[in-house]
């Protein structure tokens, strides 16, 4: 198996939204995007699967290493090698991989945010900073873009809090800013009971709309030059988006069940996506 091949396994047997968006791109960008993908899956998969915190730790340890070697063009692992083919191409920079790798471990070791202002920190690292590596990768003429690529990173990030409340609970953590706990009336216990509360619903609610205006941000920013190039993006939005939608019909019922969409209806809203940008390139 090449690098290449090991990477787009490893997106298509995620199932993420995210790959439905990289079937529009042309070869080189697409495997790059793949194999930024996939290194996003290794540190997370290092943090969630590996049930010692010290192994996890020392894995991300390693992978900062291996960082390290692909920037060196001596990297071993089939991703870092994938990788070292993209930034020939493109201008990644080394020290967003290893931000990534620090939003990973803080869910080692922090599992409660005061604030919104100390969640959005943690989305930085673990989305918007992967949004703007995308960005490099999609292409721009206009800086602003990667100002709403940060944007939607951090729009990505909350849909998936909002989503993953239970299965986060079941790992012991909670991503819902305690302020807005304390605001709602949602206990940390009824959270990690799994108990489905007309208060969590409510909470649930104004977070979906924090999600919401966050997305709308985003595309206000994005310059009408960059819309075709970054139009992986705003497919990855339109799935995203369209998962909030069902969560909202289904009245955040996010302890019952995990909401997603359907592969044909994420291909659907892909192929809906890019056709609408092919109109105005």
């Amino acid at each position: 198996m090449t690098p290449d091949q090991y990477c787009r396994d490893k997106a298509a047997k995620s199932g993420s939204s995210f790959y439905y968006s990289f079937m529009f791109l042309p070869p080189q960008k697409r495997q790059a995007i793949t194999a930024l993908y996939a290194f996003c899956r290794e540190v997370d998969d290092a943090v969630d699967e590996i049930a010692d915190p010290q192994v996890a730790a020392q894995t991300l340890s390693w992978w900062r290493s291996e960082v390290e070697n692909i920037f060196n063009q001596t990297a071993t692992h089939p991703v870092g090698k994938a990788l070292e083919e993209a930034i020939k191409h493109f201008e990644l920079h080394q020290e967003y991989f290893l931000e990534i790798i620090d939003g990973m471990e803080m869910d080692l070791f922090q599992h409660r945010y005061d604030a919104f202002k100390h969640l959005a920190l943690y989305c930085h690292r673990v989305a918007s900073v992967v949004g703007l590596l995308a960005a490099e990768i999609f292409g721009y003429q206009n800086r602003q873009t990667l100002k709403y690529a940060e944007k939607l990173g951090l729009a990505f990030q909350l849909t998936n809090i909002i989503r993953d409340v239970r299965e986060d609970a079941e790992r012991g953590r909670i991503y819902l800013p305690a302020e807005d706990m304390a605001r709602f009336k949602v206990s940390e216990e009824d959270i990690l009971a799994l108990k489905q509360t007309a208060e969590l619903t409510a909470l649930l609610a104004f977070e979906t709309e924090r999600a919401r205006s966050f997305y709308q941000e985003a595309k206000t920013l994005l310059p009408k030059e960059d819309r075709y190039s970054q139009r992986t993006g705003l497919i990855m939005s339109a799935i995203y988006e369209a998962t909030l939608d069902e969560i909202e019909k289904d009245q955040f019922q996010v302890m019952k069940q995990r909401i997603s969409l359907t592969p044909l209806k994420k291909l659907w809203l892909a192929w809906r996506t890019s056709r609408a940008e092919k109109k105005h390139p």
